[in-house]
């Protein structure tokens, strides 16, 4: 397990799973768009899910570096999944009009994984026979 403050980010062999448990300062959330992005590059990984449900309140700040993560962790040839969002947060991100491009979301860790296996299938099919 590797961690960037007090967010662990886990290996499952080709997703990194980020589970954000604490409110995070900017700094915080900086650290972990950097450190994230060096991380897919240096794993070859083709998935990272960040699990947000114990997170109460998304900001600016956060929803604009969980955009950027995407778009980083894209251009890096992964796909990036938003979990676990509360309804009170998604209903704030709507209010604000902040939106996530090039991020799935989904309800939790293992739909997100059931997403990244489709998604991942999909851009890289296997060959029969």
């Amino acid at each position: 397990m590797h961690q960037v403050g007090e967010v662990p980010v886990l290996d499952l062999g080709g997703v990194l799973l980020v589970s954000i448990q604490v409110e995070l300062l900017d700094d915080t959330v900086l650290a972990l768009q950097q450190d994230l992005t060096e991380r897919v590059a240096e794993t070859g990984a083709r998935g990272v899910i960040i699990d947000i449900s114990s997170v109460d309140i998304v900001d600016s700040f956060l929803a604009r570096a969980l955009r950027d993560i995407a778009a980083a962790t894209e251009v890096l040839a992964a796909r990036t999944v938003l979990v676990g969002m509360r309804p009170a947060v998604a209903i704030t991100l709507v209010e604000l009009g902040l939106t996530l491009p090039g991020m799935t979301t989904a309800l939790s860790v293992e739909r997100g994984l059931e997403l990244l296996d489709t998604r991942l299938d999909e851009n890289y099919p296997t060959r029969q026979g």
